[in-house]
């Protein structure tokens, strides 16, 4: 059986990238005998620091370390070894490490699902955009023996660099995720679930947001679940403060799911999980009509489809109108999800990715 290495950027649950790509994973290929050494760069502490403004020193302080950490983590890479590699293996330009990795290790799989060859740089770090090198996602694609992409057009620009590119998308554990039906009582609940550098997109749409809150008003209440509440002027909403031990239970109160997103080529990048997430419980559906999201959807058969403000009215509309088409939505959704991108639809595929 297989030795395997996870090189990745964070602590086991802290990101739900990592999280529903890799971590979600371990079970079963430790179940199916491999072992598994899972490498992280930062801790609680570095995270605190590097998404914070200023602490150019202290930031300074926690590249040495991390720097050290992953040199730590190469040279623990036997000859024959496999390598499960996550969007890169340290945070600056250069891939130092990754040319290590390719020496050392007997199978090296490279896994992304952002456009990471795009520049994205949080709000904390703009000041540090120089130590980025987006560049060098396509240099470590073409070093790596195997790709994994996270969406089709991901996997189109992967092919265009390398010959051996699977697509697997990113999945629900559907045990986890149960349907869990929200109060037939009360307001209709519209939810949305982030992080902190994907607020932006519901900043972007407040005008819509308050419009739809301006028609319905005690009708309808906003949840938003994210690591810090964001900034949300004129719009009442209740914030959650996310917790990955609890996410399925603090989604469960919504009735409606949205994700808004802008049609640019970072968002074409993204996986569509938000809408997964929702999905998978139950929830009826409204998904900005823009990259994987026209996949996962199926406009008014298992959720909604918009673009403009208008579609957006519309489709919130109807669902804030109508408990039986949410709840038929919302069943259609869960057998999507069931089918296409559960853990269990997609586990031996990832196992025969790692598989040398």
């Amino acid at each position: 059986m297989a030795r395997i290495h996870i090189i990745a950027p964070h602590r086991t649950g802290r990101s739900p990238s990592q999280r529903y790509r890799l971590e979600q994973y371990i079970p079963h290929l430790r179940a199916q005998g491999h072992e598994v050494l899972y490498a992280r760069l930062l801790d609680v502490w570095d995270d605190r620091i590097l998404y914070s403004r200023g602490h150019i020193i202290s930031k300074g302080l926690l590249l040495l370390k991390a720097f050290l950490r992953r040199w730590r983590d190469v040279m623990g890479i036997r000859h024959g070894d496999t390598v499960l590699l996550h969007r890169e293996a340290f945070m600056t330009r250069g891939i130092l490490f990754e040319r290590m990795i390719r020496r050392r290790a007997g199978l090296l799989i490279f896994d992304l699902d952002d456009a990471i060859w795009l520049m994205d740089v949080s709000e904390g770090n703009r000041r540090l955009s120089w130590l980025k090198d987006p560049a060098k996602t396509d240099r470590i694609i073409a070093l790596a023996d195997r790709v994994i992409a996270g969406n089709a057009y991901i996997a189109e620009h992967c092919r265009a660099i390398h010959s051996d590119v699977a697509c697997i998308p990113t999945v629900i554990d559907t045990e986890r995720y149960q349907v869990m039906p929200a109060p037939e009582e009360g307001p209709v609940v519209i939810g949305w679930t982030g992080s902190r550098t994907s607020t932006t997109h519901l900043v972007a749409v407040l005008p819509m947001l308050r419009a739809v809150h301006d028609r319905w008003e005690d009708r309808i209440r906003f949840r938003v679940i994210s690591d810090i509440a964001p900034v949300l002027p004129g719009l009442p909403f209740e914030h959650v403060p996310w917790d990955p031990d609890t996410e399925p239970e603090d989604l469960a109160p919504m009735h409606i799911g949205i994700m808004p997103m802008p049609d640019d080529a970072w968002s074409r990048g993204k996986c569509g999980f938000k809408g997964l997430q929702y999905m998978a419980m139950g929830k009826a559906v409204v998904l900005s009509d823009v990259g994987v999201n026209s996949t996962i959807v199926h406009h008014g058969h298992n959720g909604f489809l918009a673009r403009s403000e208008a579609e957006w009215m519309e489709a919130v509309g109807r669902l804030v109108e109508d408990a039986d088409l949410r709840r038929r939505l919302g069943a259609e959704a869960r057998s999507t999800v069931e089918q296409h991108w559960s853990l269990a639809a997609w586990r031996d595929a990832f196992l025969e990715r790692l598989t040398p």
